[in-house]
């Protein structure tokens, strides 16, 4: 029976002390548990803190005790370049902990409500930590601390700040330009606009710190300007330079000129297709491509010059009609838009020529002298020619032999270099007894030399045999000659 009463008694001993735990504690007066003795009747910030400083293990173990050992570090920290602020407690006034000194061991109070007769005069400062705020106050008449309040801090503001890579700083007409505004601080977003040559908005564009980098071209040269500007989370936009340019190269233009056009006769004759008055307006003209097509859009030819004066010298070896183009190229790497010339290119079928050598005269073989003066026609360039020719025939004998006249009408035939010819000739007497009359003449020969195609030298043999008649037979009429001509 008497243990039952003293187990009764020890359980509510337990109850009424954990109702006293879990209680607010009401604080009336101040100054009787002191954690820290303050010397004087008002004590100064400097005070406070050489006290704070001078009783740092027992802050550490009271914050430990409190549950809140994180924050005795940067408790430490801030108290020594923070202002205390001076302020009084309204009674009713709340604190989440304090800690005090009894029996010279640190302890801790937690929900203390302030009950004395008038405001608690005290000195407040913050400690910053994470996202929250820890309002702390000293109790002036103490060196108790305690700890009265806990809210979310209010974060600076972040001013945005712009940053702008643009690059390359020099491009052609269509090149890719890179705009790179990642270097950007505390920004939202980014607005971008770009001015052209003229001053005028050539394009606008918004970017996001997601998304920062974007690529533009412009199809006009001169500079651009690239403005940006950074928005921060509360709209408002940087105030910082932030700019950038960029130039955009000018095309050369091309101009073409050509020695003929059209251009008559010069199958076989040189060209000369001239870019040298092609113009850069902001760098120089450094490289031609020249390139010959033919009627049907065939490559003919084509060269690269980049040497001044910017020339090429063309020799046609066939007529026809022939489209020259050229594209010139700057110091940049800009290319130009074609230039085009049409030429028409024709041969010279209408030649001079001009013939002679030794020669042997029928019956006795008497030698003799001979030269022809006369016309080439090429009825089919290159393969089929028309000959008309005449001059004298000079025997190296005398009486009865005496000079006369020889001339041709052929039909000359080339395979290549060599060559066939027949027709129809006459021969005037070569003596008194002999009558004029007409001759089958054929030759053959090779050329030896050409020079363009206007100028051709040949050697070649000829058979003048006469026409049979009564009076002309072949044995005394005939004659052999060895020629060499020369077409002009």
């Amino acid at each position: 029976m008497k243990n039952q009463k003293f187990a009764f008694f020890v359980i509510f001993v337990l109850v009424v002390f954990s109702l006293n735990i879990f209680a607010e504690t009401k604080l009336t007066t101040i100054g009787r548990y002191t954690f820290a003795r303050v010397k004087g009747k008002i004590p100064t910030q400097e005070v406070m803190k050489m006290l704070v400083d001078r009783y740092s293990t027992d802050i550490k173990y009271g914050f430990d005790q409190a549950g809140y050992g994180d924050l005795y570090l940067p408790f430490l920290d801030q108290l020594k370049t923070a202002t205390l602020e001076e302020r009084s407690l309204p009674v009713g006034d709340k604190l989440m902990w304090m800690l005090f000194r009894s029996q010279g061991k640190v302890k801790v109070a937690r929900d203390i409500e302030w009950a004395g007769k008038a405001p608690l005069d005290v000195f407040v400062f913050n400690v910053k930590r994470d996202s929250k705020n820890y309002e702390f106050v000293m109790p002036r008449p103490c060196g108790n601390i305690a700890l009265r309040s806990i809210t979310e801090a209010e974060l600076p503001k972040l001013e945005a700040s712009c940053a702008i890579s643009v690059t390359p700083a020099k491009v052609n007409l269509k090149d890719p330009v890179t705009v790179d505004l990642s270097g950007s601080q505390n920004a939202k977003s980014m607005e971008l606009a770009v001015m052209g040559p003229d001053g005028a908005k050539a394009a606008t564009h918004t970017f996001t710190p997601e998304s920062p980098k974007w690529q533009t071209s412009f199809d006009k040269p001169g500079n651009y300007t690239f403005k940006a500007q950074a928005i921060s989370e509360d709209g408002t936009t940087s105030t910082n330079p932030c700019e950038a340019k960029v130039y955009v190269n000018a095309p050369p233009t091309c101009q073409l000129k050509t020695s003929c056009l059209p251009c008559k006769n010069f199958v076989g004759k040189p060209v000369t297709m001239d870019a040298s008055g092609s113009t850069d307006p902001d760098g120089n003209v450094v490289k031609a491509d020249f390139a010959i097509t033919d009627a049907a859009g065939n490559p003919v030819d084509k060269f690269m010059d980049s040497e001044a004066p910017l020339t090429w010298d063309q020799v046609f070896s066939k007529p026809g009609s022939y489209a020259v183009t050229v594209v010139v190229t700057d110091d940049f790497g800009a290319v130009s838009e074609p230039c085009r010339v049409v030429l028409d290119v024709t041969q010279k079928r209408l030649f001079f020529l001009v013939e002679g050598g030794p020669g042997l005269l029928h019956g006795t073989y008497t030698g003799m002298l001979w030269a022809r003066l006369g016309l080439l026609y090429k009825i089919v360039p290159d393969t089929l020619d028309l000959i008309l020719a005449v001059g004298p025939g000079i025997p190296l004998q005398g009486e009865p032999w005496k000079t006369f006249v020889m001339g041709n009408v052929l039909l000359n035939v080339h395979a290549g270099p060599a060559f066939l010819a027949g027709g129809l000739g006459f021969s005037t007497k070569e003596q008194e007894t002999r009558k004029d009359g007409i001759d089958l003449v054929f030759q053959v020969g090779v050329d030896l030399f050409k020079s363009g195609s206007s100028s051709v030298g040949s050697i070649f043999g000829e058979l003048r045999a006469p026409v049979l008649t009564e009076n002309r037979s072949f044995d005394e009429h005939h004659k052999l000659l060895l020629g060499f001509r020369y077409i002009f």
